[in-house]
């Protein structure tokens, strides 16, 4: 973008070497604004890209933790379904052991 500005200035610049003086100070004043308003133009959009990134970074950092605690939630669920699992298999075992404990007195007597 600069070096457009730098050949526009340069091609009034040419043009200028006809012009009174007066009008030339006029002209380069007004190219040194367009220059000055370009320059700040590009720091403003600069600057824009960067918070933009930044914020990106931070919902990025978010999503992050997020998923991280969904995970872990997550595992948790699965171990108390497994824990749960066991303890139902396990008095399911003790009923069946203590079944078959009244079933064999029974086939005694």
């Amino acid at each position: 973008m600069r070096k457009i500005i730098i050949a526009s200035m340069a091609a009034a610049a040419f043009s200028l070497a006809a012009c009174s003086e007066k009008a030339q100070n006029e002209t380069a004043e007004a190219g040194t604004a367009v220059a000055d308003d370009a320059a700040a133009a590009g720091d403003a959009v600069a600057a824009g890209a960067a918070d933009a990134a930044d914020a990106t970074a931070d919902a990025a950092k978010d999503a992050g933790a997020a998923v991280e605690d969904a995970a872990k939630d997550a595992g948790n669920a699965v171990e108390g379904t497994v824990n749960a699992a066991g303890d139902a298999a396990k008095a399911a075992g003790d009923k069946i052991a203590a079944e078959t404990k009244k079933a064999e007195a029974n086939d005694k007597k």
